[in-house]
């Protein structure tokens, strides 16, 4: 195998972003109008205007009536594009492998077929993890023909990634690697450059997805999961396409075109036209005999010469009425559904029916339509065309098209059924998510490393490149497959997850066996002596995780016969001083990406001062008589405890073990920062909340345990803090006694066990005397933030927004912030408050297609910093503005890096002493902290396979 040692963003320049200098700046540049002087619409301003009412629509429910003259294309005909797909979850009743053997080969085995038979048929594929899994499987005579349909245009592939991810809960390092492992099998297997995305099934979508679809190369895309009210607003406003463009963007770099399908699903019965019951009958798998059929108890009709009149001109009449929802003449109908097209008797029913109407429209002037099938780039290129627009050229001044910032969530499918469920839902692989992205990342960069590091010294005979690179692409696709929107969303059925968690624990301790494999040369001195034994390796974690279903525990190190040596890797591009646990507690220094040693003896003398412990119950103290291995401290009444470090002092209830108040050192300020942890349950209706729905009975009910919880206060010399035990929970507060990043903010350990409980969901709330009114801010894919508002026109679960890495809110004076190290559902449903959910427990399915509950729980830690902070005085002056844009801190952003790319340890266990390891550091000096090396990412060169 030949690899091409360089960094990539896909296959061309550095891999890196920079952000954060920019924030100073643009917190005081006036967004509303770009450059050219259009107005430029943004999400919060439409939710702001919108009733969310639900009225009857009549055929269209969440709609409304549609007319037109029939005289209205006399002058221009209308254009339609129907467009086959197939939507193929990489996994959700069945497994990926499994759905692959039932029906995805089938599917794409008779696409070759079929396609070759007629040429103008068309058909679009958008998941590389199938398609690569079948490539891989045919022969060359087969790929050949493959070529053929696409060089021809029948056959075109749209967006290109692995998978077509959830766009709420991945972290925009797992939706870039992702693409970038999907575009790059494109390019080395059929030489072609995807040009439109197509997202038909995510619950709602970000824009920072829209963002990395732009910078990949893409011109177009499609978006389809919309809150119904804003898929009726933008449908009567005529405005379902627009320019879609970032709410920092001062000019139209990051504009992408984008179609927002209007109806309620992109099934055919919801995509020909506003009347299911017709569309419905233009689905030929539906025709009598088959094995599915219309709801509406109409069935389609086989085209004759004695019907296709009438069939046509019915299914016209559908077409322009959807083309009335739009600008221009030119016409979308997407023709397709999950897993369509299996067998080869559907295609011939869909595609000789649909090629009879085609023809018939075509033949007949006086309708003045143009009918055919087509790829949705053909759609797109014929838009542009229609209006005088460049091929490519983002400038919307050529087009009456809107330009829109903002995102699409929370997503609302009907009623009050929002979808803010799978925010949190099994939570336990959302964390475990986040684990292999930092494992895999350091993976990356450390091979990498050393790889350039093997140009200095000469190539060892038995570092194994090819291995290590065989393990890497399996984990990014591994990491790529969870990313898919039944996946990463827990929304998939329990073996179903099972099996993305053996996926994801599998490709951990893969990369695992890279970063000692890579750090072990490295460290070494003589590089003479370096040899790869991997039953024995030279290095190994100091933690353990037995099972896909399990938390990692400690390995217990040794020093009582000998010296312990420890290597530490630092795998942010900032020099860094943090804790270091390995069942002793030390303050380690690493340099940017560089591993550092460090020697483990048993101490001869007794200097090490014992750390002090106190145990509370119900506010009392707990006799000592049992606790004569530790140092107790005594606390004289029912005041609280106090925990602090050089920059904060945290006041924590003795009844209860929870944080009260906080206060900041720098300028003395206190503010009341409390902890409590909420229920909900769910609604007593028919529909109740789910894998997807979020359906709370009412506001949130205050957890209460059966009795008293234990609290149990340390206070050492590295750090303080304060483990209180409930039934349900083991919630830790620690403060960090180093100066730096770690020492400023409080971290949150909760390790949830809700196993035992029917219907409910638990959530932390951090209340605050923060005024900061009814707006908050969540991040989208931990790369932008979002302002949000609360509404009180809205259902409580409406306020819940996807939290990637953080959610903050604020006053004139201050700001608290929450980071995360796994995806979950947040709110502020209440002046300074902010709530995280944390898990839930649902008994029933909610009617979205999975047909059960989650009852899956595991004993699940998350883990989180909480950051108070000063507001400066220019701050304040922006405090009251309703800018659709925020940014988080300097520091916010760089605790957020050391909670998720926290020091790796390794301790060496071969007989070796600290004088033959020596520090690596790649790097002269550190990055500024503006700048986030995203990542090191080896690529496979073209041409023949080689061991160089």
């Amino acid at each position: 195998m030949k690899l091409s040692r360089q960094f990539t963003v896909f296959g061309s320049a550095i891999f890196c972003v920079v952000v954060f200098s920019l924030y100073l700046m643009l917190d005081h540049i006036d967004h509303s109008k770009n450059p050219n002087g259009e107005r430029i619409q943004n999400m919060l301003d439409v939710y702001d205007l919108l009733s969310f009412d639900n009225p009857d629509g009549g055929v269209w429910k969440q709609g409304f009536d549609i007319s037109y003259q029939e005289n209205e294309w006399d002058n221009e005909p209308l254009q339609v594009f129907v467009v086959p797909h197939s939507h193929n979850d990489p996994g959700w009743l069945k497994t990926f492998d499994d759905y692959y053997k039932d029906q995805t080969q089938h599917i794409l085995n008779n696409m070759v077929v079929k396609l070759h038979e007629d040429s103008r048929r068309k058909m679009i594929w958008s998941e590389i993890s199938y398609f690569s899994k079948w490539w891989d499987s045919i022969d060359e005579q087969k790929r050949d023909a493959v070529r053929r349909l696409i060089k021809s245009g029948q056959l075109e592939v749209a967006t290109g990634g692995w998978v077509m991810p959830d766009e709420a809960n991945a972290h925009y390092f797992a939706l870039i690697d992702q693409l970038v492992e999907g575009h790059q099998w494109l390019e080395r297997n059929l030489g072609v450059k995807p040009k439109t995305g197509w997202a038909v099934d995510p619950f709602g979508h970000s824009p920072t997805q829209a963002y990395l679809l732009r910078q990949a190369g893409l011109s177009n895309m499609l978006i389809q999961r919309v809150h119904y009210s804003v898929k009726k607003q933008f449908s009567s406003q005529k405005t379902l396409e627009f320019f879609w463009r970032q709410n920092w963007d001062q000019d139209s770099s990051s504009d992408i075109l984008c179609h927002m399908m209007p109806f309620y699903s992109y099934d055919v019965p919801h995509t020909c036209g506003p009347d299911p019951k017709i569309c419905c009958q233009f689905d030929f798998k539906r025709l009598p005999g088959g094995r599915i059929s219309c709801p509406w108890r109409i069935p389609p009709q086989a085209i004759t010469d004695n019907n296709i009149q009438e069939r046509a001109q019915t299914l016209l009449d559908q077409y322009r009425k959807k083309s009335k929802l739009f600008r221009t003449n030119v016409l979308l109908a997407p023709l397709g559904d999950d897993f369509r097209y299996t067998e080869a008797l559907e295609w011939d029913q869909q595609f000789e029916n649909y090629q009879k109407l085609f023809d018939y429209m075509n033949s007949h002037p006086e309708l003045h339509v143009q009918a055919q099938f087509g790829t949705i780039s053909d759609y797109f290129e014929a838009l542009r065309k229609s209006t005088g627009m460049d091929p490519v050229d983002m400038n919307p001044g050529q087009l009456a098209l809107p330009v829109l910032s903002g995102d699409f969530f929370t997503y609302a499918d009907r009623d009050d059924h929002y979808w803010s469920g799978y925010f949190t839902s099994r939570p336990f692989y959302k964390r475990l998510d986040r684990v292999l992205e930092s494992h895999l990342r350091a993976a990356e960069v450390l091979y990498s490393l050393t790889l350039a590091n093997m140009q200095k010294y000469g190539q060892p005979k038995d570092y194994p490149e090819v291995d290590n690179y065989k393990l890497l692409t399996e984990a990014r696709r591994n990491l790529g497959l969870f990313q898919h929107h039944d996946a990463i969303a827990g929304t998939g059925k329990d073996w179903v997850v099972v099996d993305y968690g053996t996926r994801l624990f599998h490709s951990i301790l893969n990369v695992r066996r890279v970063i000692v494999s890579s750090a072990h040369w490295l460290v070494l001195k003589d590089k003479q002596t370096y040899y790869h034994n991997p039953s024995s390796p030279f290095l190994h974690m100091d933690d353990v995780q037995p099972s896909q279903d399990a938390l990692p525990r400690k390995i217990i190190l040794d020093v009582r016969e000998k010296p312990k040596l420890l290597v530490v890797y630092n795998p942010i591009e900032q020099a860094r001083t943090s804790m270091v646990t390995v069942y002793l507690s030390f303050v380690a220094q690493a340099a940017p990406l560089g591993l550092s040693m460090y020697q483990l003896i048993e101490g001869m003398e007794p200097r090490t001062e014992a750390a002090k412990y106190m145990f509370l119950q119900d506010g009392k103290q707990i006799p000592g008589s049992k606790l004569e291995h530790f140092r107790q401290f005594y606390q004289q009444d029912a005041d609280p405890v106090h925990i602090e470090n050089p920059h904060l002092k945290l006041s924590i209830s003795t009844a209860t073990g929870l944080l009260e108040k906080m206060r900041l050192k720098e300028d003395d300020s206190e503010h009341l920062v409390r902890v409590q942890f909420f229920w909900y349950g769910t609604t007593s209706n028919k529909d109740k909340s789910g894998a997807y729905l979020f359906l709370p009975d009412k506001e949130a009910t205050i957890y209460s345990s059966y009795q008293p919880p234990v609290v149990r206060v340390t206070k050492g010399p590295l750090f303080s803090e304060v483990t209180t035990t409930f039934q349900h929970i083991t919630h830790t507060l620690r403060l960090y006694n180093i100066q730096g990043v770690e020492g400023q903010s409080v971290e949150i350990c909760n390790t949830v066990d809700i196993r035992g409980e029917i219907n409910r969901e638990i959530a932390m709330r951090i209340s605050s005397d923060l005024n900061s009114k009814d707006r908050f801010f969540t991040d989208l894919n931990g790369y932008q933030v979002q302002p949000r508002k609360t509404m009180a026109k809205l259902p409580l679960q409406a306020n819940f927004y996807p939290m990637t890495s953080m959610v903050y809110l604020q006053d004139a004076s201050a700001r608290l912030s929450l980071l995360t190290a796994q995806s979950l559902g947040a709110a502020s449903l209440k002046s300074g408050q902010l709530e995280v959910i944390l898990d839930r427990r649902l008994n029933q399915d909610d009617n979205r297609g999975l047909g059960q509950g989650v009852l899956d729980n595991k004993i699940t830690a998350n883990s989180f910093r909480l950051l108070l902070e000063k507001r400066s005085s220019a701050e304040e002056a922006h405090s009251e503005n309703t800018a659709p844009y925020s940014y988080p801190s300097m520091l916010s952003h760089m605790t957020y890096m050391y909670l998720n790319h926290p020091f790796i340890s390794m301790g060496v266990s071969q007989h070796s002493d600290a004088a033959s390891l020596i520090p690596y550091s790649p790097l002269s000096a550190s990055f500024p902290c503006d700048i986030h090396l995203i990542n090191l990412r080896a690529i496979q060169s073209k041409g023949p396979v080689s061991q160089g």
